[in-house]
């Protein structure tokens, strides 16, 4: 598995702007206005299970998570955040990190098959993604 071969599966292309690249995942914002939503794609060909990275890249992929889920905390804050990689539409290994608030349309339940996602309008989803870029390259310094 390699970075030379990685290329992002079209689905998640499709329901994703691209916020950035960290060291070894590229941080993707899911196109749902409902709930602000990362998702972490590390940028290893191949790959469909944590277990399938090498001992240093599944600890790079923990420290990562560790720090999408703290931008994305102080750009909207939450009552609690859901981590999770499921992979049962889209095999590609990704994590999903899901900023939830009590009342939310899901709460209690999971975001996944919770309705219809709602879009975001352009303006708002450039700043959301600039604001958590921001978030992140000040947490890695």
């Amino acid at each position: 598995m390699t970075e030379d071969l990685f290329s992002l599966h079209p689905r998640l292309a499709a329901d994703t702007a691209i916020v950035t690249d960290l060291a070894l995942s590229r941080v993707l914002l899911m196109d749902d206005a409902r709930f602000p939503w990362l998702i972490l794609v590390p940028r290893r060909a191949g790959a469909v299970e944590i277990i399938d990275l090498d001992a240093a890249a599944q600890a790079r992929l923990m420290e990562e998570i560790a720090l999408a889920s703290r931008a994305l905390r102080a750009v909207a804050p939450c009552d609690k955040l859901n981590v999770g990689a499921l992979g049962n539409v889209v095999s590609q290994l990704h994590v999903h990190v899901v900023s939830r608030v009590e009342g939310d349309p899901a709460w209690p339940g999971p975001v996944w098959g919770s309705g219809k996602a709602k879009p975001y309008d352009q303006r708002w989803q450039e700043s959301l993604v600039q604001a958590i870029r921001l978030e992140l390259g000040r947490l890695e310094a």
